[in-house]
């Protein structure tokens, strides 16, 4: 997975480097989607060869400090922004189609367990409009795991009741923000799943109430990955593996990349 908001032969160029010839484009939510991002991506992907299957929102304004500031400000939730944000996916969606991209991908937030919430409502009816725009494009949208336990995930996409809404699983969100076991929550929405993060993490600490768990390099935290990649054969998913390493140090993200892919590698050959 990797962000739009480098110049687009360099990032890929990188990327190329590195020995990947395909992953997920997240948007920042300030990148201006118009004709002149459009032609740059459009021009990169083609000389390099690249290809994007999924094209991933961010949004302006999101804070993932800890799950309350999560909780105010992240996707779909805080309801001064959603207007906006709607918008934004739709755009998003649009932008994608132009690359040629079936399949666009975002955090809603966190989704109330009440289903009579006025926010769970909003929130429902604005996912239902997002999925019908995505399919006039032939897109599924895919809403990333994490923020809420599986089943709770789970009743929300069957209440959304659109057959393009799927499942972007992260089996270290699960661990980060303390929702369940990855492994166990695969086995109840793997029906669903139709691009996968492989990204590692630490279990939130106790003794800090709200407190997130902290990204590790793929391998170094609490994520089975050996046992991950098992499930994902068991449930019959054969799309790639998208590797995610959030770091402000390039040189780490870069190099934890490189150690992921061989790391992953060695598992699948197993």
């Amino acid at each position: 997975m990797f962000w739009a908001g480098e110049p687009p032969a360099a990032t890929l160029e990188t990327l190329s480097n590195l020995g990947f010839r395909c992953g997920q484009l997240a948007i920042p939510g300030n990148l201006e989607l118009d004709s002149r991002t459009l032609q740059a991506w459009k021009k990169a992907l083609a000389d390099a060869h690249f290809t994007v299957y999924t094209v991933f929102a961010a949004f302006e304004g999101e804070s993932y400090a800890d799950i309350p500031a999560v909780k105010r400000t992240v996707g779909f939730i805080p309801p001064v922004t959603r207007e906006v944000r709607e918008l934004r996916m739709l755009e998003v969606s649009d932008f994608a189609a132009q690359l040629g991209v079936r399949s666009i991908a975002t955090h809603i937030g966190f989704v109330p367990e009440d289903t009579n919430n006025p926010d769970y409502l909003a929130v429902r009816e604005m996912v239902r409009r997002v999925c019908d725009y995505a399919i006039s494009h032939q897109q599924t949208f895919a809403l990333e795991t994490g923020q809420e336990r599986a089943d709770v995930l789970l009743s929300f996409l069957l209440d959304v009741n659109r057959r393009n809404l799927a499942i972007n699983f992260d089996p270290a969100n699960m661990i980060l923000y303390g929702t369940g076991d990855p492994v166990e929550s695969l086995a109840v929405v793997g029906q669903h799943v139709v691009s996968v993060h492989c990204k590692d993490g630490d279990w939130p600490p106790p003794e800090v109430p709200g407190a997130l768990g902290t990204e590790q390099p793929l391998g170094k935290g609490a994520v089975d990955l050996k046992g991950f990649l098992s499930a994902l054969k068991g449930i019959g998913y054969r799309g790639p593996l998208a590797i995610e390493r959030e770091t402000e140090d390039k040189e780490a993200r870069l190099r934890d990349i490189a150690e992921g892919k061989k790391l992953l590698e060695e598992l699948i050959a197993i």
